[in-house]
């Protein structure tokens, strides 16, 4: 089994580090933010992801996993250096560096033996080469043998365990086709198609992926507008757009649109590279906005239905920016909630895991123990985010506790014939309004 260093304890990191010692290879996971790395070592998760603690203190507890701010403790005998630390979007839209160069420019301070470097952030097509630069500048051409290996992630927060250990495929690049096997040779356990290219094709599949799944989404929910337009029924156009085999049912769902830590910044990104380089990326920039639009689109369904905003109090169902996860980076919820608070309505607000980071966020945000309690004395009541426990509520009760009778499914989970009947006003997205 192998020696193996995590460099950053974030979703990607975390996961990876973990699943690799579920596999039986030796795993130190670094991270220099000491509150974080106190925190798992005491068993306490930084993130909410459904399974991941009780596999992390699994493997704590055989000894296979450990984690510390020390890079020279996790380097030690390490055969592998992944890093996976965090590249947002910086003011242009291009990916923030900074943390691969730190872990680049301290791997090489440390570099003490040979070792192959993995980048697992999502990163800029060509960082590859550059991080190679990086640790040869820094010891002045005598730095011992290393190559460098990208191997992008396709982690799914919500389902991250599941998509590690399953997934559809493993891509890795590099300059170097024996470094790539000895990569592959850490995933052959899970007897998953692997592919091995080059290093700026594999860091290219990474974000052609993501931008193409953001544009099924923003595809279909430009689509919703339109049906909405035209009295046409969203759901059923794309269970019949499904259907056709060269389409296929993922990713149509009409709704919110899209949000999380990687579709936003991964599509900003590649734009920015298009642009950078003398490319005109239509597409991705109209893609963005259909995006942004739908979470105003809502916010005006609502200030229609109740002839405006102030003084008006909205439930909001939902904070993350999808279920079982406690993330709000990029969150269609609190881009609606700030829109609403903006127009004078009260917020108040429920979500099972991300509470206390949206009320960082957003401190007038008023917070619900439940979704009835959310939606006490409301004018109107919003799902944003699709968790399961939203999709069964009593609605009488619902009813009961309301106010008015204003609903927006944004995720499109609820019946609104029969919401219809029981005397709500109902609006989905994209699909036709009951009683007109």
């Amino acid at each position: 089994m192998a020696k193996i260093c995590v460099i950053g304890t974030g979703y990607v990191g975390l996961v990876t580090g973990t699943c690799f010692s579920d596999m039986g290879h030796r795993v130190t996971c670094l991270d220099i933010n000491e509150k974080r790395i106190e925190k798992l070592n005491n068993g306490i998760m930084p993130i909410y992801e459904p399974g991941l603690k009780q596999i992390v203190d699994q493997n704590v507890d055989a000894g296979r996993l450990n984690f510390t701010t020390s890079y020279q403790e996790a380097l030690k005998d390490a055969e592998f250096a992944f890093i996976a630390v965090g590249t947002p979007s910086s003011v242009d839209g291009d990916a923030d560096m900074q943390y691969v160069k730190m872990a680049a420019e301290t791997i090489a301070s440390h570099l003490d033996h040979p070792i192959i470097i993995v980048n697992k952030s999502t990163v800029p097509v060509g960082t590859g080469d550059w991080v190679s630069e990086i640790i040869k500048d820094m010891n002045g051409g005598t730095t011992p043998p290393f190559c460098v290996v990208s191997n992008p992630e396709f982690l799914r927060e919500g389902s991250a365990v599941n998509d590690f250990m399953e997934p559809d495929r493993v891509v890795l690049g590099s300059t170097n086709r024996e470094a790539a096997e000895k990569v592959a040779d850490l995933y052959e356990a899970l007897r998953a198609p692997i592919m091995i290219t080059d290093l700026r094709t594999a860091e290219m599949i990474k974000y052609a992926s993501n931008a193409f799944l953001a544009t099924r989404i923003s595809f279909i929910n430009e689509i919703a507008n339109i049906c909405e337009s035209l009295g046409a029924d969203v759901k059923e156009v794309a269970r019949g757009m499904g259907m056709d085999k060269r389409i296929g049912p993922s990713f149509l769902d009409a709704g919110l649109g899209w949000g999380g830590s990687c579709f936003p910044k991964d599509v900003k990104a590649l734009a920015h590279m298009a642009e950078t380089r003398g490319s005109h990326p239509q597409l991705l920039q109209a893609v963005m906005d259909i995006n942004q639009n739908q979470r105003k689109r809502a916010v005006q369904k609502v200030e229609k239905a109740l002839g405006g905003l102030k003084g008006k109090t909205i439930g909001l169902l939902g904070l993350s920016f999808k279920p079982n996860t406690d993330d709000t980076r990029d969150a269609p919820a609190l881009d609606i909630a700030r829109m609403l608070l903006e127009s004078g309505a009260v917020v108040q607000a429920f979500d099972p895991q991300a509470m206390e980071v949206s009320k960082k966020e957003i401190p007038q945000l008023q917070l619900r123990k439940n979704p009835y309690e959310t939606a006490e004395a409301v004018d109107a009541l919003i799902l944003a985010t699709e968790w399961n426990e939203f999709k069964s509520l009593d609605f009488e009760r619902i009813k009961a506790n309301m106010k008015g009778n204003v609903i927006l499914d944004g995720r499109n989970i609820w019946d609104g014939t029969e919401l219809y009947e029981m005397g709500f006003t109902y609006f989905g997205m994209g699909v036709p309004q009951p009683g007109e």
